[in-house]
């Protein structure tokens, strides 16, 4: 007989108050989100583009910033370890994941410089993107110094998530290092992965994966276009990766989780208008990270996960969820149909 989730509005609010003060410990790429907001009134003389009058301006963190930022809105306490440039960006990005209260363990690099996203947004539409960065593979003694903040605290958590942004921090090397520590201590931390297709190879024995429709359909080098398609790429990738768990976000159609090859489940998304999918990513192996991290089982960890990318996407840029935000959705949302595929 299928089991039947059964949608219970006052016990996954009273989850979401367990959250409160467990621990994520967080690796990956790190950047700066640059957002220049203003009205477009006219087009310029010097070529047929038009210009924007930034009226305001605003610095976040981004990457595995943005997934910690995530995790400390809804009460947790993240641990964000990575590299920037020792640069004035870099120490701008010090300076914002110490006012938003995340510690953290950033190494500085002798050569490349602090990622920056510079998004230009005119009446809510996002008009260019500009990225100034280095992607090349981190240096030998740069995964070192990584590495060793991470050894120092992993006995701590219990839930490590790697956020690949594909800039370079996440190596083969890294993810040994990674996979070595986690095994041989004492707390045996869950392995979560925000993957990057060409990385795939590295992730071979991770807890959960998160990718997107896309990410899935290049991992699995299969379609996703319909449920029996999504349902054999992602059994593909479980194959293929041993990875016990993959969660895949299919943005409109909501999520798939495989808890197993044979136990599927999808969940209908909740969102009601979108206006920038920014972050959503983030912000659901944020969500998802933390409930693991307070013991909640996997499949209402991926439901609460779901209600807050549901909010993060109403939102213009990379946005965060607090708990009461996250009441009021499960408060007023339909009850969503979470079925057995």
């Amino acid at each position: 007989m299928t089991p039947v989730y059964a949608f219970n509005r006052s016990t996954l609010a009273a989850k979401i108050d367990m959250l409160k003060g467990h621990k994520v410990l967080l690796v990956g790429d790190i950047m700066l989100d640059e957002y220049l907001e203003g009205d477009v009134e006219r087009i310029s003389p010097e070529a047929p583009i038009p210009i924007v009058k930034v009226s305001q301006s605003r610095l976040l963190l981004g990457g595995a910033g943005n997934v910690a930022r995530n995790i400390a809105s809804l009460g947790g306490h993240p641990h964000l370890i990575s590299i920037c440039g020792n640069d004035a960006k870099g120490k701008i990005l010090q300076e914002i994941l110490e006012r938003e209260g995340v510690a953290s363990s950033l190494a500085l690099a002798k050569t490349r410089p602090t990622t920056l996203k510079t998004r230009v947004i005119a009446r809510n539409q996002q008009m260019l993107r500009i990225d100034q960065e280095e992607n090349a593979p981190l240096q030998v003694e740069e995964t070192r110094a990584i590495l060793e903040s991470v050894s120092k605290i992993i006995n701590d958590f219990t839930i490590l998530v790697v956020s690949d942004y594909g800039k370079g921090v996440v190596t083969r090397e890294l993810m040994q290092g990674i996979f070595t520590l986690c095994e041989t201590s004492t707390s045996k931390p869950h392995i979560l992965v925000d993957p990057k297709t060409p990385n795939y190879p590295l992730y071979e024995g991770a807890f959960l994966l998160t990718p997107n429709a896309k990410e899935t359909s290049e991992a699995a080098n299969l379609p996703v276009a319909s449920q029996k398609e999504i349902l054999n790429a992602g059994r593909t990738i479980l194959k293929n990766l041993r990875c016990q768990h993959l969660l895949t976000t299919l943005g409109s159609k909501g999520m798939a989780l495989f808890l197993s090859p044979d136990e599927v489940w999808h969940i209908p998304t909740t969102a009601r208008k979108v206006f920038d999918v920014t972050g959503a990513g983030d912000t659901v192996i944020g969500t998802l990270a933390l409930c693991l991290a307070a013991r909640l089982d996997m499949l209402n960890a991926c439901v609460l996960a779901n209600f807050a990318a549901g909010l993060v996407v109403a939102d213009v840029g990379a946005s965060t969820v607090a708990p009461s935000s996250l009441k009021r959705l499960l408060e007023s949302a339909l009850e969503p149909d979470i079925s057995r595929w």
